[in-house]
């Protein structure tokens, strides 16, 4: 297992950090998860080298960290650094911070977490947690010594990441970032901004959610084509690896055959890892996927809302995910929940508003109408 200096914060931290929110449900489906082999996973990576685990208080229904504080038993605790995060909405004064921070330690069975993480911060998600005195309370629990890094985890702009980033004293950031989103979110530039400041980088969603483990056909043609042939999982996270300003790469595992093959893919994935060829190779692959976008929506929403509460932006965002990563609709969340609150385009009356709005002059009309013909 390859380890990065986390130079800030004095420590080194395994490449491959082990995402503990995709665990499996016990095989008689009454249970959403499978203590006995998610401890067992669990403690295969720790044994395999991995020092970084990452949960939440949320995932799985809340039974993430009550699972690995009970794999975190029999001295595997002393052998790892614990990440965990505090979400915005189960939190509104310090007497409920304090309590939920307490619970945690309950759960994970620790009497300190290591990275502690603001959960899925914007910047208005920020200016709440500061309303209620989050920041201070970070500090005075590092102080206590409940908590030994102040962190967050990101989802919005670069501008808002640039404006968190610099707005308060932090250990220690959490972003996505892949091959496909070097532009989105806080992006290679967030992560450079990061890396700028020598505050470490933990990566989430490095294969989007899976998306980029099976790639369609047009992209592994690439990946065949090319004279050294690895999977596209490896790929994928060499290619974020490479990365001098990563520190940690999550990856959630449901199988052992998953966790051996991670321990393999990190055992080798350094920075600088690739050579000149192999990036060019995942420019082409990145350019193979954008080659499959249905249309060229850029989600500015300015033909939001409309005035029969079609959602444009999210069918459009929808049909290109769609077909950027071959997915069968039905497995897609964000259409999900747009036909659940009934905001599909069997709802649009062509009355035109949307396009006059537009600042790419796309016929949304006409594309909506396609799009939702395709999407069922």
């Amino acid at each position: 297992m390859k380890y990065r200096k986390m130079e800030k914060l004095g420590i080194s931290a395994s490449a491959f950090g082990l995402g503990c929110m995709r665990f499996n449900g016990a095989a008689s489906g009454d249970s959403i998860i499978d203590e006995q082999k998610a401890i067992s996973l669990i403690r295969q990576a720790i044994d395999g080298g991995v020092n970084y685990l990452d949960t939440a208080y949320v995932y799985l229904d809340k039974t993430s960290e009550t699972v690995v504080g009970k794999a975190l038993k029999d001295g595997y605790r002393e052998k790892v650094t614990v990440a965990t995060k505090m979400p915005l909405g189960y939190v509104k004064d310090r007497a409920s911070m304090e309590a939920l921070l307490d619970e945690e330690l309950r759960k994970l069975q620790t009497d300190h977490i290591d990275f502690y993480l603001m959960h899925g911060l914007n910047k208005k998600e920020w200016e709440s947690f500061k309303a209620i005195g989050a920041p201070e309370f970070f500090d005075d629990m590092k102080r206590e010594g409940k908590i030994r890094f102040k962190c967050f985890s990101f989802h919005g702009s670069y501008e808002d990441f640039e404006y968190i980033l610099n707005d308060f004293d932090w250990d220690m950031v959490q972003i996505q970032y892949n091959f496909m989103d070097i532009e989105n979110q806080a992006g290679k530039k967030g992560l450079e901004l990061a890396g700028k400041k020598g505050i470490p980088v933990v990566i989430m969603e490095g294969l989007l959610g899976g998306r980029l483990s099976k790639a369609p056909q047009n992209v592994q043609a690439l990946y065949d084509a090319f004279p050294v042939k690895r999977s596209a999982v490896e790929w994928a996270f060499r290619w974020i690896c490479n990365h001098p300003e990563v520190s940690v790469v999550l990856s959630g595992c449901n199988e052992a055959e998953q966790i051996e093959e991670n321990l393999r893919i990190f055992d080798t994935a350094e920075a600088g890892v690739m050579d000149a060829d192999e990036l060019q190779l995942m420019e082409n692959v990145r350019r193979a996927y954008l080659d499959r976008t249905k249309i060229g929506c850029t989600g500015c929403k300015y033909c939001m809302p409309c005035p029969n509460e079609v959602n444009i932006a999210g069918i459009f965002s929808a049909w290109n995910n769609i077909s950027l990563y071959d997915l069968n609709p039905a497995d897609d969340w964000g259409l999900k929940r747009i036909k659940g609150n009934g905001n599909g385009a069997d709802k649009c009356i062509s009355c035109g508003a949307c396009e006059a709005k537009c600042p790419q002059n796309l016929p949304i009309i006409e594309k909506l109408q396609c799009a939702w013909s395709e999407l069922g």
